[in-house]
């Protein structure tokens, strides 16, 4: 299985790769440059070199990049929108240099328009920046963008399946890469899919299967949800912590429709070493440890795990 987290390049590149490998990762998620600035510095050809080869070293695939948080496909025409190609642009062409797998890209969001006329936006608007990319890097290319479904508040795109579903069959036509998806358990539950449950998977992957077509999700990004089912409120919580809890990971990670997807963590790190310790719970509920004394309980007699409905 591929079991993984977002890493910060920290001025290099390499230093996710490194940081990943440390984790026990075998995947990883990236910026590749600050996602809260439209201008990027060029990538260094010394620094995309010892990332391929750590990679190569470590075993460390997919790569997947996530695109710039100020990216708003679809705006209307407006400055926000010219910058949003440019900025899109200039991540494909990062993700191609580096040799990413993956581009996760949020649609936007489309506020004082229709519904249709944002998803138009956003298609139009992923045609025009792949135009901008170099002729040289496209090339040959072998990545992929995948469009992340969405919490689903306002006038977010994305929080319905088949918004994505509609974006993708506007923009195929006229990109030599592949447009895909890339599902988030924490918006995927605060949109209305009850994770925690069995029923609430079975529900989600019957809608995933018929809407999108399940082998065209290859990454899966691992977070719990601190907000309430269909709340629409996208705040990642630990894994175990929040109200998808461990044993709605432990279905989702190990059911078999999903075992060959990247499963990547994007979760917070609030203090020291959260980021292994959500490794190490993921790992733990594909592979656990054998225990050779029962788990201590709680005083309620509980022994840990999910967030109960009621707690906030």
């Amino acid at each position: 299985m591929r079991i993984g987290i977002h890493c910060s390049i920290g001025g290099a590149l390499e230093r996710a790769a490194i940081k990943a490998h440390e984790l026990g990762a075998n995947t990883f998620q990236i910026f590749s440059a600050s996602p809260r600035m439209w201008r990027a510095r060029s990538l260094e050809p010394a620094q995309v070199k010892r990332l391929r080869d750590l990679r190569q070293k470590h075993d460390l695939a997919p790569l997947v990049v996530h695109d710039n948080y100020l990216i708003n496909l679809a705006a209307p025409p407006s400055a926000i929108r010219d910058s949003s190609i440019q900025a899109f642009s200039g991540e494909l062409e990062r993700a191609l240099l580096i040799g990413a797998d993956y581009l996760v890209a949020h649609p936007g969001n489309y506020k004082g328009l229709s519904l249709e006329q944002g998803i138009l936006n956003v298609a139009e608007a992923m045609v025009l920046a792949w135009r901008g990319v170099s002729p040289d890097l496209k090339r040959n290319a072998k990545l992929a963008i995948l469009l992340e479904n969405t919490a689903g508040a306002g006038a977010q795109l994305g929080g319905k399946l088949e918004e994505l579903s509609t974006i993708r069959s506007l923009i195929t036509p006229y990109l030599e890469i592949p447009v895909d998806y890339c599902l988030d358990t924490c918006h995927c539950y605060v949109a209305g899919f009850d994770l925690a449950c069995e029923t609430g998977l079975a529900q989600l992957l019957g809608a995933a299967s018929t809407t999108l077509g399940l082998n065209h999700v290859p990454v899966i990004h691992t977070n719990d949800a601190k907000a309430r089912l269909g709340s629409h409120c996208d705040r990642h919580a630990h894994i175990g912590s929040g109200y998808i809890g461990l044993e709605g990971f432990r279905r989702i990670l190990n059911h078999p429709d999903l075992r060959e997807k990247a499963f990547i963590l994007e979760t917070p790190i609030d203090e020291p070493g959260d980021d292994l310790r959500n490794m190490t719970a993921l790992k733990e509920l594909v592979f656990p440890k054998k225990r050779s004394t029962p788990r201590k309980l709680s005083r309620n007699g509980m022994s840990g795990g999910r967030m109960t409905r009621g707690s906030t």
